[in-house]
């Protein structure tokens, strides 16, 4: 029996097994993870990788060389027609009709009360043609709502995901990796191509959809492919990848970087029970048109804020973690909540995120955090801890 067949790994939500009788929604390349002995785990109902060796050298491969990520359970929504752009206005806090050809921009879904459903990125691939990149555990629930706001909009909602492959590589070496698998011709569209950019490209002889995003704090690409090509794609840009010194890289280190790089986590810094201004993502609201849950955001807008996220960073080792109670500077006196906390690989101290009452959102603010038991010392810092240089 081949390790493909057989693979059973430890994970962080239990003993997951590798098998073509599993439930569990899939990447096209789950076979080519097995054979890298990678650890899954379960992430939105979907069996991936969660590391393949040490976590540690994943996270530090990304910051220093090149990582590779198969992002395969993200959601890909396609909106075309005439009012396209009209729809997305009217279904999203910001205006995504204003965008560019070939550009990106980053939004928010909300509800009718300002809560929100899901932060995810929209492209403009063409005048009447968008793509909606959505968050997996949220892609069947924002195809849901779109199809739903779409109603009297000259518009189609065509959701792609279960058709699509998501592949990312993110590093320092990303932009040498991805020239060194297009034709000469190509080599300048790669090189010129803007941070939140997108483009069609061929890789390694395969059409791709090329974009200049990512989520790990270090510039990158994603590559978007039909999941029949996913394997050949995949194979190149791993023995590009691997040649320049980088390595494939799972969902364990892809948390530790976007913590660090201060990049909010649907479930965790984003809920139902979150608004944009709480969040600190106001500025990506547009309260000047007419959208899904404008009238209450309207009013959140005019509110003083009550509570605010914030960027902590520990002066001992131990790590803050989600859930977490922040206390004042006393210990006695509860006045927030983590939402994500680490060990920071690249800095050496403990960071986190975490909701506290905005009277403290000011930087050097002393606080402390319940972690197992013990109040330990953090200070309120801006975040992204993390910048490359």
């Amino acid at each position: 029996m081949s390790k493909r067949s057989e693979r059973a790994s430890d994970t962080a939500t239990g003993s997951s097994t590798v098998s073509s009788v599993s439930t569990s929604p899939v990447s096209p390349l789950l076979e080519e993870h097995a054979d890298l002995e990678a650890s899954f785990t379960d992430f939105a109902g979907w069996q991936m990788p969660l590391k393949y060796g040490s976590e540690l050298s994943e996270h530090r491969a990304v910051r220093s060389t090149a990582g590779l990520f198969d992002l395969s359970h993200m959601g890909e929504i396609a909106i075309t027609g005439s009012a396209a752009g009209a729809l997305l206005d009217y279904a999203l806090v910001g205006e995504l009709s204003k965008i560019g050809i070939g550009r990106a921009k980053y939004s928010l879904l909300c509800n009718a009360d300002g809560g929100v459903i899901d932060d995810l990125v929209v492209y403009r691939l063409a005048h009447e043609h968008f793509l909606v990149v959505a968050n997996a555990s949220n892609a069947p629930t924002v195809a849901r709502e779109l199809v739903s706001r779409a109603e009297g909009f000259d518009a189609e909602v065509d959701d792609q995901s279960a058709q699509t492959a998501l592949i990312a590589v993110q590093g320092p070496a990303a932009q040498d990796i991805v020239q060194a698998l297009v034709p000469d011709e190509q080599v300048a569209v790669v090189t010129e191509l803007k941070y939140y950019a997108v483009t069609p490209a061929s890789v390694a002889g395969i059409d791709v959809l090329l974009a200049r995003t990512g989520y790990t704090g270090e510039d990158g690409f994603e590559l978007y492919v039909p999941n029949e090509q996913a394997v050949q794609l995949w194979r190149a840009v791993l023995d590009a990848t691997a040649d320049r010194g980088g390595a494939p890289a799972g969902l364990a280190c892809r948390d530790t970087l976007r913590l660090e790089a201060g990049m909010a986590l649907y479930g965790h810094e984003l809920t139902l029970d979150t608004n944009p201004y709480e969040a600190g993502l106001g500025k990506v609201v547009r309260l000047g048109k007419e959208f899904v849950g404008r009238d209450a955001l309207q009013e959140l807008s005019e509110r003083p804020i009550e509570r605010v996220l914030v960027g902590l960073k520990g002066t001992s080792r131990r790590a803050a973690r989600a859930d977490y109670t922040v206390y004042d500077a006393a210990g006695e006196t509860a006045v927030g909540v983590v939402t994500s906390g680490a060990l920071s690989p690249t800095l050496g101290y403990p960071v986190a995120l975490a909701f506290v009452d905005a009277a403290l959102q000011e930087s050097g603010t002393e606080l402390t955090v319940d972690v197992r038991g013990k109040k330990e010392p953090f200070i309120v810092t801006p975040s992204p801890f993390y910048r490359r240089s």
